[in-house]
This record gives structure tokens, C-alpha cells and sequence, in this order.
């Protein structure tokens, strides 16, 4: 049936007006837990449009918004006025609709919103004005060949009651269409319009008998958009503690201003301290809103964001609202309101995505890069981070080798006038130009590139002369069983030993095949990996970091160690071992490993520890033939073509000297020349791809797609960024779930044991009470790769156990498709099923240890 006719009536019949004052706009469920009509479209609009303006003006960064920005903000639901939504309303109040019109018709074009844009483009806004108001739920509506008068939106009567809407709301509201100057700033626009369209539909404007006039202010309040104050003219030393080595000084003289700053220096040189006071230097001055500092993984972040507390514990007025809200990771999250999408079971309830908009946050680097994408509420985003300081740690040039999405990422953030810091100890100079966007001339290392905002050409290469240096013996040896001999050998005199994998499974194994024998010699041994629950991780964390860091010294001594894991121990986490076996990695990650080895001065070693690092490598001639084979998982991990590279430049080393040789190790491992052989073909397959992988020119062609103006919006979950290629899926860990009907509750034990009490009705329990519970119960899930996850079961069994009042499910719209979440049981011997019964897997079977994080096994 063509869209144009509904059922039930024919072409001809007129479809039955109402004027814009009679269409609702919102439901309201009541004391007797059913729902009514709530407020008009109208006053709706009115509420979105005053928390824009307010928005606006907290913002810090007025002068970045369109004039009259907050209009359309408010216009963002003008296609509420249409016969289809009104009927749609009416039904879910179990009320008449109007006659002949189907309301579930409405998905074929994007629902309201498409009728928002095609208003907006019927009455001549200006460009990108439409798109943004057509976006306003994160994604494009479908509306090929349609316009606003066709009979399906109510033909010219429903159309001149739009048009009536619009006017009066430029009466009210003293605004008129905005002139958008760029994509980045309509990016900015539609990110304002999603947010304020979140609060104005909160609990503050829920009750349409409630006088909202006086609730704007709280509501912006509530939902954490209050500017924050510091306190002025703190040195270094009295943020950290310390003076600033040579460094960290350079860092913060070049970035004094606004601009986009690389410093590159190696591990251990306090990167991280230099680009946190160079972010208060400016903020504090009035030159930023906030700070994001962006890692590459959820994990790394985690431990980031104790160092990045305390800082902030320092810097911030003492009567900044913010300071309350520094109490615990998540504490921004649960503390504020942000309307029925940051609620909890709303898309944005989740900290890795409402951090952005929080002023502090620390988060991933593949949710900043989503502010370049055309993923679902990318330009979200874009608003969060604009006017801000936003730090990129652990940048290397691997990362950024095989796609542009961090270039396009750093050139929106310097049209939102942000301030961008680039930390790396290993770019070449290739990458550093094209971040950068402009030629640099120095080798030097360690170096200081900055180009201001005010004349961004004008490129300021700063040398830093080394203050230290350190030398580290190499050994190259393709022997499991030789380098576990190795290192239980070194644990078993006292000392602490890191082995690193490039795979959560090849971890686990490793922690298999040695936490035995670790035990019979008296030496402690521990995993700690991506694959655990946040709970298990955390007390992980708090285990190992400590004893690996500068707070663990006083037990060094007690006995020798062997810390298992992944990339995770790579990143930003400050440890130090006495002794390191890594499997190879590209050039850029085995450099950034030897930062965890002899990192302190001043550490106590036992007398026989060296610093000496093994790599786990085949033969270099074996690697080029057949890198797959020869390298293993390594190779789904890592480009073999730049495997083989790195392998190549590490043949004849048997020392380094850190800082001085990494230069010249990364440049030779990432220089431009004519390939033969084998190596030509695995170029080809990094540039056009293969069976395993994506090519970086296909990455690239994604890249402009995605940051395209057309074009389908990618699902955030689909998403790929060099950061997060693979898919992951959210489990929920359980010991078991029962019913109790009578109250109408769901009783769910958790896998420590705990008890967490649900309603299968949001109105069961109170706001704080859902969030209370939410908080629990996000600290026992655990990302698993697609393939490795359980079975999915539909977003409606997962409603029946009230799920989704905690987690976002998906599209509820589609209650049949399969659910985001999975969900399983733990039993005693730590096996995983079905909360259906059976196996949780058609192919593996699945367990889950405290000690050792989630495992497929194969059947």
C-alpha cells in the first residue's frame, strides 16, 4: 500500500484538521500509572527553546553558536502538528485517533522528526537548518521524493497549522532561522537542539499542570551544565607536588594559549602532568569551558581518572558546584539529570558517552572521534567537547596509519575552537604533519610542535634536550617456553616481572600455563586484562597497579611477581617492572611497553635485576612468507605488513638507548619505499584489504562517508574507529533471576552473591532508586567480543525482566529484534548459561573466573 493512502479511507476524503494549540506533543503517565495526554507541541517547544537559550549561555562559548540558535532548537518538534503522531498519542492514552490514519505509518519516514525537516525546507530555512531538526533523535529520517503538504502529513491544512506554530514561537521566543556558517557549527547546532530537547522533556516538565516558566534554571542545573571556576595563579609545583622537569615546562610555555600543541617525549617524562596544568593554564584564563582527556581504551581510562581527580581536587575553586561531583567515576553520571534519554535505560545513560558533556571528563578516544562520524548523536558530541580542552594521551603512529578519522576529528575540534593536546613517544614525522594539517621540518626528539589557533600556519617546532637517559638490552627469541623458564627464573630471585600478549586469549592462556608453577616457588602471579567485570577489574587494578607502582615499594621485597595482561599494561597505567617478555607489535607499541621497564629512579631492585626485555618473535624470513602463520593471532591484531616492518628494523638491535633511538627506530619502521616480494603483497592488503580486515583506503572512503552530509547514520554500536574496530556486546553477570509476581518485582542475584531488587514498572520505584540500582548493576557487566557473545534474546524478554528501566536495549519501537544486552547465569564451577536454560553458545562454551575474566572455549 503506497504510503500516501491509509487505510480506511480514500485519496479524496480530506483529512480532518486540528489546529497546532490542540496537538500534544507528550504523554504523562499519572499517580495511577496510566498515561494521559501531557503537554501541547507548542508549550513543548517553548520549554526546548528556553532551555537552549540557557544552554547557551552557560556554555562559556556563546560566540561559537549561530545567532538565535535556541529558535531552532525549539522548532526541533514542528512535525508533532501532523495527523499520524496525533493518532499515535491518542492510541497510547487508549483514546480515538483521527479517522482513517495509521500511525505506524509514521516509520517509514522517520517519525515526527522527518516532518520537522520537511517543514523547515518547505518554508525556505536556511541551509543545513532542515537537517538539523530532522536529526534531532541522532539519526536522518528517510524522505526521499516527499514534501511537507503530501496527504500523508495532512496535505496544505496540517502544513499552514506548522507554518502557525513556527510564527508564534518566533513571537514568543523573539527569534528567527538562524544562518549557519559551516558543517561544523550546523554539528554544534543540532548537538545544542538534541541536549535541551533531553531536559525539556524531563521530570521537570513531565506534570502539564505544573507552571514550567520557573524550572528552566533548576532543570539546567540538574542536569550538570553549571560553568566551572578555579582557583587563579597556582604553579606547577603547587598542582603536583613538584617542579617541572624541562619538558613539562616547554609544554606549558608553547600552550599557553589556544591551539593544537604535539609533544612528543618518552614514557615516563610526565606527558600526562604537563598536559593537565597546560588545560588549567587555559581554562582558568577564560580560553576553554572544560577538559576531555581521551585514552585509547575504557580501561586505560579508568586508571587515568584517580591521577585526573586529585588534579582537579587542586585546581578548582573551593566553591565550584563540581567539586561534589569528584567523588567517585561515576558520580556526574548518577548526580545529574539529563531528561528520558540520560535516564537510566536511555541510549545516554552511560558515562563513556555523557562524559563528553560533563565540563571534566576522562573517557575513550573512540567516543570523541564519534563526534566526527555520522554515527547516531555524533554531533552530541560535538557539542560536549566544543570550547574545551581535550587531551589525546597514547597517540602512536600505528594508530593512526590506517585511517583519517583523527585527523577529521582534529580539525572539527579547531573549527569548535578547542584546544587540542597530542601526547605521543612515538609519531613520525608524516603523522605529526598531517595532524597537524601543515609541513614541520624537525627530527628532533624529544620535540614540542604547536600551532596556535590565532595563525595555525605558523608551525613552532620546540627541542627539548633530553634530562635522562637509559639503556635497555634486547633479546629476540621465538620460544614460549624459553621466556616462561625466564621469567619465573627472574620472579623466583624477587623480582617483578611483566608479560605482555596482544590478545585477551593468549593472556589467559599464558596465565594458565604459569600461575601453577608460580605458585609452587612461592611467587605471586596475576591477569589483568579487558575481559573482566568492572567490579573484578577494579579490585585487579587496586592489587596490581599498586604493586607494580610507586606505592607498592615497600612490598616489592616480599616476593616476586608475574604480571600478566594485555595493551592495557601499555597505556597510561604507571608501572614498573624489573624484567619484561612481550609478544612483537608493531615498532611504536614495543617502545611504549619498554616504558613500563626501569621506569622510576629510585626503585628498589633486587641486585640481579637488569633492564632486559624479551620479544616473542619468529624468524624474520618465516614472517615475510607467511606472517599469518608465523606471527599468529598477532596478525589479526596488527597489519603484517607492519608487523614484518618492525620486525625488520628490530633484527640487528641488541641494546637501546631511550629517548635517542626512538626517532630513528620509528622512522625506519614507517618510511615510504618500493616493496617486492611477499612484502609488496601484504602493502597491498593494508592499502585494499583483505579477508580479515579492512584496507586503510576503504577506512579512509568510511571516514568521508561517515563525516558525509548525507547518507545513512551508522548505529554507534557499528562504529568503527581505529580504536574499537571489533564489535563488542555488554554482559550481564547473574547467579540467578526469580519472579515475585505479587509485588511486581524481579529478584536478581549477582555474580558475588549480591541482591538487587528491580520493579517491572519505572513507576515501582523512584528516580534515585532506579539509578542506585543501575549503578549496581553496570559494575557486573563485561564487553565481549561479537562471536564470543552469548545468545541474544529480544528486546521484549528483556523488558518482561524490567532490564530496560537499567540498560539501553535497543530501538524500542522494535521490541522483537534482538536486544543490545546479553544476559547470563553463572553457575558454581563458573560455567555461563542461558537465562533460558541450555547452553549460552551454539559453538563454545562459555565461563567466567574472577581470577582469570570471561573465556570461549571451543566445544
Amino acid at each position: 500500500m503506497p504510503i500516501g493512502r491509509p487505510s480506511g479511507r480514500s485519496k479524496k476524503e480530506p483529512v480532518k484538521t486540528l489546529g497546532f494549540h490542540e496537538c500534544p506533543a507528550k504523554t504523562f503517565i499519572g499517580p495511577t500509572g496510566n498515561p494521559t495526554i501531557g503537554r501541547s507541541v507548542f508549550e513543548h517547544c517553548r520549554i526546548v527553546g528556553e532551555v537552549a537559550k540557557e544552554l547557551v549561555i552557560r556554555s562559556g562559548a556563546a560566540q561559537l553558536f549561530p545567532q538565535d540558535a535556541h529558535f531552532a532548537a525549539a522548532c526541533h518538534d514542528i512535525g508533532k502538528v501532523s495527523p499520524t503522531f496525533y493518532s499515535k498519542l491518542m492510541r497510547a492514552c487508549k483514546q480515538e485517533g483521527l479517522p482513517g490514519i495509521n500511525p505506524d505509518l509514521e516509520k517509514a519516514w522517520g517519525g515526527h522528526a522527518g516532518v520537522s525537516q520537511l517543514t523547515a525546507k518547505h518554508v525556505g530555512t536556511p541551509k543545513y537548518v532542515p537537517e538539523v531538526l530532522g536529526q534531532h533523535h541522532g539519526f536522518s529520517p528517510h524522505l526521499s521524493g516527499m514534501k511537507a503538504t503530501d496527504e500523508i502529513f495532512g496535505g496544505a491544512g496540517w502544513q499552514v497549522e506548522r507554518e502557525k506554530l513556527v510564527a508564534e514561537l518566533s513571537s514568543v521566543l523573539n527569534g528567527s532561522w538562524p544562518s549557519v556558517e559551516s558543517a561544523s557549527q550546523a554539528r554544534l547546532l543540532a548537538g545544542l537542539t538534541s541536549v535541551a530537547d533531553w531536559i525539556g522533556s524531563g521530570q521537570h516538565f513531565n506534570d502539564p499542570a505544573l507552571d514550567w516558566r520557573e524550572r528552566i534554571s533548576q532543570a539546567v542545573d540538574d542536569a550538570g551544565f553549571v560553568p566551572a571556576t578555579f582557583k587563579s595563579g597556582l604553579t606547577f609545583q603547587d598542582v603536583f607536588g613538584f617542579t617541572p622537569r624541562e619538558a613539562q615546562s616547554t609544554l606549558i610555555d608553547c600552550a599557553s594559549t589556544p591551539g593544537v600543541f604535539v609533544m612528543e617525549a618518552p614514557m615516563g617524562m610526565g606527558k600526562t602532568e604537563a598536559a593537565l596544568y597546560a588545560a588549567y593554564q587555559i581554562a582558568s584564563d577564560g580560553h576553554a569551558t572544560g577538559i576531555y582527556f581521551a585514552l585509547p581504551t575504557q580501561l586505560t581510562s579508568n586508571k587515568i581518572f584517580e591521577r585526573f581527580q586529585k588534579f582537579l581536587s587542586q585546581v578548582l575553586a573551593d566553591d565550584c558546584s563540581h567539586r561534589s561531583l569528584l567523588l567517585h567515576a561515576n558520580a556526574w553520571l548518577f548526580d545529574t539529570d539529563m531528561g528520558e534519554e540520560g535516564q537510566p535505560g536511555g541510549a545516554w545513560f552511560n558515562q563513556s558517552k555523557r562524559g563528553l558533556l560533563a565540563p571534566f571528563a576522562v573517557g575513550t578516544v573512540d567516543q570523541a572521534l564519534m563526534a566526527a562520524m555520522n554515527v547516531k548523536h555524533g554531533f552530541v558530541r560535538a557539542f560536549g567537547l566544543a570550547g574545551k580542552v581535550v587531551i589525546l594521551d597514547e597517540v602512536h603512529t600505528y594508530d593512526t596509519y590506517t585511517g583519517s578519522l583523527l585527523d577529521d576529528l582534529v580539525s572539527l575540534l579547531r573549527d569548535l575552537q578547542c584546544t587540542v593536546i597530542i601526547l605521543s613517544a612515538t609519531l613520525n614525522q608524516e603523522r605529526r604533519e598531517q595532524l597537524l594539517g601543515h609541513p614541520t621540518k624537525s627530527m628532533a626528539y624529544p620535540l614540542v610542535t604547536s600551532s596556535p589557533s590565532l595563525s595555525p600556519s605558523d608551525v613552532i617546532e620546540t627541542y627539548v634536550p633530553p634530562s635522562d637517559s637509559r639503556s635497555i638490552s634486547v633479546h629476540l627469541s621465538n620460544s614460549d617456553a624459553s621466556a616462561m623458564n625466564e621469567a619465573l627464573a627472574r620472579a623466583g630471585e624477587g623480582q617483578q616481572v611483566l608479560w605482555i600478549e596482544n590478545t585477551v586469549k593468549d593472556a589467559q592462556q599464558r596465565f594458565l600455563d604459569l600461575a601453577s608453577r608460580c605458585a609452587e616457588i612461592g611467587v605471586g602471579c596475576g591477569l589483568l586484562t579487558s575481559r573482566f567485570t568492572v567490579n573484578d577489574r577494579q579490585n585487579i587494578e587496586a592489587e596490581w597497579v599498586t604493586l607494580f607502582g610507586k606505592s607498592g615499594w615497600g612490598k616489592r621485597s616480599e616476593k616476586g611477581r608475574i604480571l600478566i595482561g594485555t595493551q592495557v599494561l601499555e597505556q597510561s597505567i604507571d608501572i614498573d617492572a624489573d624484567f619484561m617478555v612481550t609478544r612483537f607489535a608493531p615498532t611504536d607499541m614495543v617502545l611504549q611497553r619498554f616504558g613500563r621497564l626501569w621506569r622510576h629512579e629510585g626503585t628498589p631492585r633486587p641486585v640481579e635485576a637488569n633492564p632486559d626485555a624479551w620479544l616473542l618473535a619468529p624468524a624474520l624470513e618465516s614472517a615475510i612468507e607467511e606472517p599469518q602463520k608465523h606471527f599468529g593471532s598477532s596478525a589479526f591484531v596488527y597489519s603484517p605488513f607492519v608487523l614484518c616492518r618492525s620486525l625488520e628494523t628490530w633484527q640487528e638491535v641488541k641494546s637501546i638507548n631511550l629517548p635517542q633511538d626512538i626517532r630513528g627506530l620509528i622512522e625506519s619502521t614507517y618510511e615510504t619505499r618500493q616493496e617486492s616480494g611477499p612484502m609488496s603483497q601484504w602493502l597491498r592488503d593494508l592499502d585494499d584489504g583483505s579477508r580479515q580486515r579492512l584496507g586503510r583506503n576503504a577506512m579512509r572512503q568510511l571516514a568521508r562517508v561517515a563525516l558525509a552530509e548525507g547518507g545513512n547514520t551508522l548505529p554507534e554500536e557499528k562504529a568503527s574507529t581505529r580504536y574499537s574496530d571489533s564489535e563488542s556486546v555488554d554482559v550481564l553477570m547473574l547467579r540467578s533471576i526469580s519472579h515475585d509476581t505479587d509485588k511486581g518485582q524481579i529478584r536478581l542475584i549477582l555474580d558475588n552473591g549480591d541482591v538487587v531488587q528491580i520493579a517491572l514498572y519505572r513507576s515501582g520505584l523512584n528516580r534515585d532508586q532506579w539509578r542506585k540500582r543501575t549503578a549496581v548493576l553496570m559494575r557486573h557487566v563485561v564487553a565481549v567480543p561479537m562471536g564470543q557473545d552469548p545468545k541474544g534474546l529480544s528486546i521484549r524478554q528483556l523488558r518482561n525482566l524490567g532490564l530496560h528501566h537499567c540498560f539501553y536495549l535497543g530501538d524500542p519501537e522494535q521490541p522483537d529484534q534482538e536486544a543490545l544486552l546479553r544476559v547470563v547465569l553463572v553457575d558454581e564451577t563458573g560455567c555461563l548459561k542461558s537465562i533460558t536454560g541450555g547452553d549460552a553458545h551454539e559453538n563454545h562454551q562459555l565461563e567466567y573466573r574472577n581470577d582469570l575474566g570471561y573465556r570461549a572455549i571451543k566445544a
